[in-house]
């Protein structure tokens, strides 16, 4: 234990991250992630560009919540108006909800739902020993399952039109080559993606770039690196 984990009344049930309180927790803050958040490299490349092109004010659409990191820089450190956030691990929630109230956060929206082209019946999310690994797919590691739950499926273009978001963060571990397309980002200033070339291959890439171009964002490579892609209007 180092010295950001203490406070005066002895050892803290918080670790210190780019200004933020992260609770402790031993299924999701594991040793490499806590190390990671103690030298400020979870997520740090999300964390750079978001840095570098979202403004106090904003209204964030984020997809893929993870662990609420990054919605909670958005509103701690960002400043910005409200984000709402769309996470399909119902074990995250929780936790999610806990970060968020350990620093203040009152203007993040926590939607355990999936969003995908269309809207549909409610799909089986398969709960594993490892929450982290958590998926819609049964077929990797079907031993693990230790649950398996239902979570609603909301349509992109319903949740856009309602939300009217100026910027969008992205991570939906290759998803993002399917539902990018189908949401109309017109309205967007900026657009944060990690893209998973790995899994959604040249032409995924591609379909997520003709997207924000068709939507009038163009590539801004100022706030990008490596899988992570910044798009922005009027730079």
């Amino acid at each position: 234990m180092d010295g950001s984990d203490l406070e005066q009344d002895g050892p803290s049930p918080f670790i210190r991250s780019r200004g933020m309180r992260i609770p402790k927790h031993p299924e999701i803050i594991t040793g490499r992630i806590r190390r990671a958040l103690r030298e400020g490299a979870y997520e740090r490349k999300e964390c750079d560009a978001v840095g570098k092109v979202v403004q106090p004010g904003d209204t964030v659409l984020e997809l893929g919540g993870g662990i609420g990191y990054m919605s909670a820089l958005l509103s701690h450190n960002r400043k910005v108006r409200r984000v709402v956030t769309y996470e399909a691990n119902p074990m995250l929630i929780p936790y999610m909800q806990a970060l968020h109230a350990a620093n203040g956060i009152e203007n993040v929206e926590l939607r355990n739902a999936l969003l995908a082209p269309e809207p549909g019946p409610p799909v089986d999310f398969h709960i594993r020993r490892n929450f982290l690994a958590s998926s819609m797919e049964r077929d990797s590691n079907p031993d693990s399952i230790v649950e398996t739950v239902q979570v609603d499926c909301h349509g992109i273009a319903a949740a856009v039109a309602e939300l009217k978001p100026d910027v969008l963060v992205c991570d939906i571990e290759g998803a993002e080559a399917a539902l990018l397309p189908a949401g109309d980002w017109s309205g967007l200033r900026v657009a944060v993606i990690e893209l998973h070339p790995q899994w959604i291959g040249q032409a995924g890439v591609q379909a997520v770039f003709d997207a924000m171009h068709k939507a009038g964002l163009t590539y801004f490579p100022r706030a990008s690196e490596a899988k992570v892609v910044t798009f922005r209007k009027g730079w």
